[in-house]
């Protein structure tokens, strides 16, 4: 399915949604019964594998039918060249701005999901810098395209690490802001017609300072969680949150977990909130990259702001039924599926369905149902089943 097959014109550009950031392998540890404690041993009763980081956005949006393009660095070894064939054969992500960088390892992440909740321990090094294309090129660098040296050099501006100074045009871009840290290719994607969608990483400092949100006047929507977003403003409700924040940017999202969530746009006056979806959560890993690939997916698709924010949560909630963060998010086969559960049986709330009828409108008729990969325990079984 195609959802912004409606809004489709001679002349857009090739590519819905560019992003760029970080791929990790993400390794799950599910079953838990309460934290691990130290000095002991803990036997999970699940796990599973697949590429994390940046890779869960990238992953939400292919599966919503949106054209994506990652820029990012993988590792050459084994993970990376899993995460590469997983994420450009298995989901039809757009790779052509991204690099293997020879001699580097993949970043790892290992989470463990208890008590609805997760703890992760992640370990690795910065990308080091990649030639510019023209160098790369007439140097024959192992580094130039993806694992066994297939891949596009990377066209425009070159930032000295694995993505383009300036991304390609494209309807919109996703970033994840670091506090204290300016991302310079936000101002020329905004000044090239993207539409620019934000959330912002943990505040390690503890400084939590607005300034560092400085970007944001590049951005048309930030979509923090409620504890991000009340640190922010210094306040003590995520309604009052986002109603701040909508001072910096056109549209404030704030998530705020079991409460749902709740959104201003600042340029109509409208103002939208949603209940959570009741589900039976396995792992949370990736829910919030899962929520903002939604949000943008209607946003694109011209929706209400009610309607989208309802989308978002609804993808956000399905993800959680799965392992892992990439590979638990849903495609259409398993909303459309979820939709016609929930009216044949009376496990959600129907005030909460009936803000779900949209769905009648944007989910196709007909669907051919496949399979969507899913975490598996290890990778490369030498003979598979």
């Amino acid at each position: 399915m195609d959802p912004l097959a409606a809004v489709r014109a001679e002349g857009d550009p090739p590519t819905d949604v560019y992003l760029t950031g970080t791929v990790f392998l993400d390794i799950i540890f599910t079953g838990l019964d309460s934290a691990p404690v130290r000095g002991t041993e803990s036997w999970a009763r699940g796990m599973g594998s697949s590429p994390g980081g940046v890779a869960n956005m990238a992953t939400a949006l292919a599966r919503l039918g949106l054209r994506t393009s990652l820029a990012a660095a993988f590792g050459d070894d084994k993970y990376g060249e899993y995460c590469w064939e997983a994420l450009e054969q298995g989901e039809g992500i757009d790779l052509t701005l991204s690099r293997t960088v020879a001699g580097w390892h993949s970043p790892v992440t290992v989470s463990m999901a208890y008590e609805g909740e997760r703890t992760m321990v992640s370990h690795g090094h910065e990308a080091p810098p990649t030639e510019p294309p023209e160098r790369a090129a007439s140097a024959g660098s192992a580094g130039a395209g993806g694992p066994g040296g297939f891949g596009s050099a990377v066209p425009g501006p070159f930032d000295g690490k694995h993505a383009p100074g300036c991304p390609p045009p494209t309807r919109a871009c996703v970033a994840s802001l670091v506090p204290g840290r300016s991302e310079g290719w936000l101002g020329c994607a905004a000044g090239r017609g993207s539409r620019i969608f934000a959330d912002v990483s943990w505040d390690d400092t503890g400084r939590w300072d607005p300034a560092d949100l400085a970007d944001l006047e590049h951005c048309e929507a930030f979509l923090p969680n409620a504890e991000e977003a009340m640190r922010y403003t210094r306040t003590d409700c995520p309604r009052a949150a986002a109603r701040k924040l909508a001072d910096l940017v056109p549209l404030a999202v704030v998530t705020m977990g079991a409460q749902g969530a709740y959104a201003v746009d600042s340029r109509t006056g409208a103002v939208a909130e949603v209940p959570a979806i009741a589900v039976e959560a396995l792992d949370p890993t990736g829910a919030g990259d899962v929520f903002v690939a939604g949000f943008v997916t209607g946003t694109l698709a011209g929706w209400p702001l009610a309607d989208r924010l309802a989308f978002a949560a609804l993808t956000a909630a399905l993800s959680v039924q799965e392992f892992g963060g990439s590979l638990s998010a849903p495609g259409w086969v398993e909303i459309a599926a979820w939709w016609q559960h929930v009216r044949s049986y009376d496990d959600q709330d129907p005030a909460a369905l009936r803000r779900y009828a949209f769905l009648d409108a944007v989910l196709p008729a007909h669907g051919r149902a496949w399979p969507l990969a899913r975490a598996v325990p290890t990778l490369g079984f030498r003979h598979p089943a």
